[in-house]
């Protein structure tokens, strides 16, 4: 059975691999097409979108460092330098570099209280991010169930194909999960006291709405407008129907992913669910990819070399695994 099963997630991974350079070359045959002054719209609203997020970031620094000064201008810097890093090193890498510029930021701050500090944007784009698929499922955007076996994406036919594989590796997951809860059990207090410090703005919900779940509501409506301007920018049509649908089809694409960034898959899905040429929506969908993943890079180096005044980003992915591993150990 494991080895039918890895045959298969290598041929297929292969699939993906191949229909991912196909909509490579669909993009770069069409670089001509594309209209570059709404593309130069999305890419200003996807800046905003990380600036906006970073702010929220800082005011959640603020609550956890009451009596310190946060300098708005570094945390900025380390919020763009570590999703610029996101966007070409793997397993969210850039989140290391982040941790290392803030804690070098703030002053008499500690690694276990910036790092748990990023839990204070999880909430609320869960919140967010289930309601958006959850309208694309309620309107059909998707497709549905019985048409995912046939889909040409390993990621979605693969568990699709084996229900009961998914339904023994979610159960997994669950008793792995309450045999941590029951080993940590004993730990919980003393873990707790050294987290929730990065998490004080949640114990004050009118404070954590107004500075925090605000700015990153901005931020997703910048989102928003991105993605309705790269559809643009493509000629596939900026729309809310196609801007909620891109939306969920990342979520999808992403959530058990067999490739980086759910490359094949997302196509894949694009391909079934968008209007418009398939030639038109590949492009559009590398496009996008690549526009996003250049333009995070060249803003993160831009903070590295003007706020940080560096541009070793190997030194600060060394300081900020090094610092990952020791708060680690010292869990419990």
């Amino acid at each position: 059975m494991n080895v039918f099963v890895h045959a298969a997630s290598q041929f297929n991974l292969d699939r993906n691999i191949d229909r991912f350079g196909h909509a490579a070359e669909a993009f770069f045959n069409n670089l001509a097409d594309i209209g570059w002054v709404a593309m130069a719209v999305a890419l200003a609203l996807w800046g905003a979108m990380l600036i906006a997020r970073g702010h929220g970031w800082a005011n959640a620094l603020r609550a956890a460092y009451p009596g310190t000064k946060i300098e708005e201008r570094l945390i900025q810097g380390s919020f763009l330098a570590g999703a610029g890093m996101n966007a070409i090193l793997p397993a969210h890498g850039g989140d290391a570099i982040k941790i290392v510029l803030a804690k070098k930021s703030v002053r008499g701050s500690s690694y276990p209280t910036i790092t748990s500090s990023f839990a204070v944007l999880a909430p609320f784009d869960t919140f967010l991010g289930l309601c958006v698929l959850a309208y694309a499922l309620t309107q059909g955007l998707l497709p549905r169930p019985p048409e995912l076996p046939d889909l040409p994406a390993f990621e979605i036919a693969f568990w699709a194909q084996h229900p009961q594989l998914l339904v023994f590796t979610i159960t997994a997951l669950g008793i792995a999960s309450v045999i941590a809860f029951t080993v940590l059990a004993d730990n919980v207090e003393s873990f707790w006291k050294r987290i929730k410090q990065g998490v004080a703005v949640l114990t004050d919900p009118p404070r954590y709405l107004r500075e925090v779940a605000s700015w990153q509501m901005v931020g997703w409506l910048c989102r928003f407008g991105s993605f309705w301007f790269f559809l643009d920018a493509f000629h596939i049509g900026g729309s809310v129907e196609n801007v909620l649908l891109v939306m969920s089809v990342q979520a999808v694409a992403t959530l058990l992913p067999f490739t980086p960034g759910g490359a094949g898959a997302m196509q894949a899905l694009l391909v079934a669910t968008l209007e418009g040429s398939t030639a038109a929506v590949l492009s559009y969908s590398v496009g996008q990819q690549v526009a996003v993943a250049a333009w995070a890079a060249l803003l993160g180096i831009i903070s590295l070399l003007v706020v940080f005044r560096t541009t070793d980003w190997r030194r600060l992915l060394r300081e900020g695994r090094i610092a990952q591993a020791e708060a680690e150990r010292t869990a419990p």
